[in-house]
């Protein structure tokens, strides 16, 4: 019996069981013990193109697609590029959809901006259709432990994709597909991040920082509640679990890198000097220290690839330069020749990368400040819990880049990791 026939098979008895309300699928049987993948309802989140993005903001100024390709190419941007990629993810995009239906699934397709919980509660099963951000989109919104995420890349060519399906499958779906069914492919539970949000004066009311869309005065209206709520949010005595989790990093910092400290000021020019991050720290429930920074970054093992591994990675010439300065002191007969330079630049940058399955987190400070006032006993390390009580006065917390909270004086944050907190994804092999 065919893949498509049995799950049709399977979907007819389950009416017959059923006949009023749809029988939940769930990866994982009421012992614990894994099962084939087969969906009946399937959420494909799809990314916003930079073609569309374009087109939506300047069409909403009344703009004609004519006007549109001379704006574009003043900014030095190919408005046939644009809409060359936009087509080939449109494209894949209908490829994973027809792919779906042909197996008798019931498809879903949303945009980023139209995905909620409700489309989720719909679902079996999410796939994002896109790249990283979308899939880290996709993932935010899924708080239940037995539905599963699959990312498809749909621009393979212009996206790395990490947390996607190996891009043999982006034109090949339907394989994918047969694999699942098949069972030839590994459940993986990404463990994330989950935040408790307490202190005085606090907001828990996000901003969505995705693809930038927002006017200006949607920003200002989101970021300004009214009297009613700011009562209330200062009213809060105990921690508040955000509906939000990490899959990739958390960082806290002032809300612009770039943030006018004090003005310097020159004839025909001035420039900006950059305000630190002013905050109070405690790891592993030690004790509390005053730092200045650039921020601080809490990442996952799934996030120990990315943002953190970028921060924390050393290069060649550094570690030259540190190989160098030993042979001097120590006095060491080394051959410092380029093997042994990327061995040990390989093996120290490899200990920043751990398993997305593994319940522990990783920290780093950002261009600490050390002096008489602030202090930095650890600048990285593996941790279980961080607790961060805000001094800033325009901070803000963003969780996998796409979702920010005020985190100003008075607010504090619990970072830490629940087992039932872990996204069920697939491992498939390409």
């Amino acid at each position: 019996m065919s893949a498509s026939r049995a799950l049709l098979c399977a979907c007819c008895t389950s009416a017959r069981r059923f006949p009023l309300g749809r029988v939940p699928v769930r990866p994982f049987s009421a012992a614990g013990e894994p099962r084939d993948f087969r969906p009946q309802r399937v959420a494909v989140v799809t990314k916003t193109t930079r073609y569309e993005f374009e087109q939506q903001r300047f069409r909403s100024a009344g703009l004609s697609e004519e006007e549109l390709k001379q704006l574009l190419a003043l900014k030095g941007s190919s408005y046939n590029g644009l809409l060359q990629r936009h087509n080939i993810h449109s494209e894949n995009v209908e490829h994973v959809v027809e792919s779906l239906r042909k197996e008798g699934i019931e498809v879903k397709v949303v945009k980023r901006r139209d995905y909620d919980e409700a489309t989720v509660r719909w679902a079996d099963a999410i796939i994002s259709a896109g790249g990283d951000g979308t899939m880290l989109l996709a993932a935010s919104k899924v708080q239940d432990k037995f539905k599963p995420v699959i990312g498809v890349n749909t621009d393979p060519e212009r996206s790395e994709g990490h947390l996607c399906l190996p891009v043999h499958y982006t034109n090949s779906f339907p394989e994918a597909l047969h694999k699942l069914y098949r069972g030839e492919f590994r459940w993986q539970w990404r463990q994330r991040i989950r935040l408790y949000l307490e202190g005085t004066g606090i907001n828990l009311t996000p901003v969505d920082l995705h693809e930038q869309q927002m006017s200006l005065e949607q920003q200002l209206r989101a970021q300004n509640v009214d009297a009613r709520q700011e009562q209330s949010s200062a009213a809060v005595s105990g921690p508040q679990l955000l509906p939000i989790r990490a899959l990739n990093e958390v960082f806290i910092g002032e809300s612009l890198s770039s943030r006018v400290n004090y003005k310097v000021c020159k004839p025909r020019f001035t420039f900006s000097l950059h305000r630190a991050s002013y905050y109070e720290i405690s790891v592993d429930d030690g004790p509390w220290e005053k730092q200045k920074s650039s921020g601080l970054n809490v990442c996952t093992g799934t996030g120990s690839k990315a943002w953190s591994y970028n921060i924390n990675k050393m290069a060649a010439q550094t570690v030259e330069d540190i190989l160098n300065i030993v042979k001097q002191h120590k006095s060491l007969n080394l051959t410092l020749d380029s093997g042994l330079i990327e061995r040990v630049t390989n093996e120290y940058n490899d200990t920043l990368i751990f398993s997305p399955e593994e319940q522990k987190m990783f920290f780093s400070v950002r261009e600490p400040i050390a002096n008489r006032v602030f202090s930095n006993s650890r600048q990285r390390g593996f941790t279980s819990k961080v607790c961060v009580r805000s001094r800033c006065w325009d901070a803000c917390m963003v969780v996998d880049g796409g979702t920010s909270f005020e985190f100003n004086d008075g607010a504090i944050v619990t970072i830490a990791m629940d087992g039932e907190d872990a996204l069920c994804t697939i491992l498939l092999d390409d």
